[in-house]
């Protein structure tokens, strides 16, 4: 018996990506799942693969950042399904520019997305999920709300209150029998971190900071927001999954290991020093013993 069996799951952003590897494996373990992308092809494409698979599958194109879509995505899931048990909030933007350039209209687009668009996922998804009982929601943030990055000001604040989001969301739902967890991915082989990861010069330099040495997988991400709606993490709400190889744990050692560095060489003082104190007498180590107190 699979883990989801039975069990209706949303994933939005779920058109590539960690989103679409998150609905995959979802419906392998058994759920039937609802997919939410503003790319209408890639909607298609992703209920087609999981029918593929013999799963069952619907989707809906709409922006989180519109709540009438978030809405309608889910009562077309609770229409097909008869209930929501797991959402994966996972869809978001991001926008590269320095902080004295960034325009109003970039700020809010990055914001209404990853911050309020968030908001009305987990929201309506909740609403939803207190009246049959309880649920497990998971959403994608990102490393950059702790360990932020130049020229994503915007990219690192939304996240950074996503986190905050998850925290009050968490300590508000539990009563109706609802988790609220996060993951926090650093680089991941997706479109989104493709100028980093498959840029010839900057992906192997950007590698050396990671000490498992290699960019995450969708995958990678999308077995971890499995275990945090699995039952196994029944006892966990509030948290947030750290998944970058270690790149935020600190700077990995470039070259040598500790001791195979060259001894530094001493100065003309030291050494003058070393000859004056060979010709001071030391007391014995009989009287050193006698000497000392215990």
């Amino acid at each position: 018996m699979n883990r989801f069996d039975g069990k209706a799951v949303l994933v939005t952003g779920a058109g590539q990506g960690i989103g679409r590897a998150a609905a995959q494996l979802f419906a392998g373990q058994g759920a039937n799942v609802s997919v939410l992308d503003r790319d209408a092809a890639r909607v298609v494409e992703t209920v087609q693969v999981l029918k593929g698979n013999g799963r069952k599958a619907v989707g809906s194109r709409g922006d989180i950042s519109r709540r009438e879509d978030v809405t309608r995505a889910v009562q077309h899931t609770l229409e097909h399904f008869g209930r929501l048990d797991v959402l994966i909030a996972n869809a978001g933007v991001t926008d590269v520019q320095s902080l004295l350039e960034i325009d109003a209209t970039r700020w809010r687009r990055v914001i209404d997305v990853n911050l309020t668009g968030t908001f009305f996922c987990i929201q309506e998804a909740a609403r939803a999920m207190r009246e049959q009982g309880g649920g497990a929601i998971v959403v994608t943030a990102s490393t950059n709300a702790f360990w932020v990055e130049a020229t994503l000001g915007a990219y690192n604040a939304s996240k950074a209150g996503v986190i905050a989001l998850v925290r009050t969301a968490a300590l508000d739902l539990a009563p109706f029998g609802i988790r609220v967890n996060a993951v926090e991915p650093g680089v991941v082989k997706t479109s989104f971190a493709a100028f980093v990861t498959e840029d010839p010069v900057a992906g192997p330099e950007y590698l050396k900071k990671i000490p498992l040495n290699r960019f995450a997988e969708p995958a990678d991400v999308a077995n971890a927001i499995l275990f945090l709606a699995s039952p196994e993490a029944d006892y966990i709400t509030g948290q947030a999954l750290v998944i970058d190889g270690g790149l935020t744990l600190g700077l990995p050692l470039a070259a040598a290991q500790f001791g195979s560095a060259k001894p530094l060489k001493k100065s003309p003082v030291e050494k003058s020093s070393r000859v004056k104190r060979k010709n001071v007498r030391t007391p014995s180590a009989t009287s050193a013993k006698g000497g000392g107190s215990k």
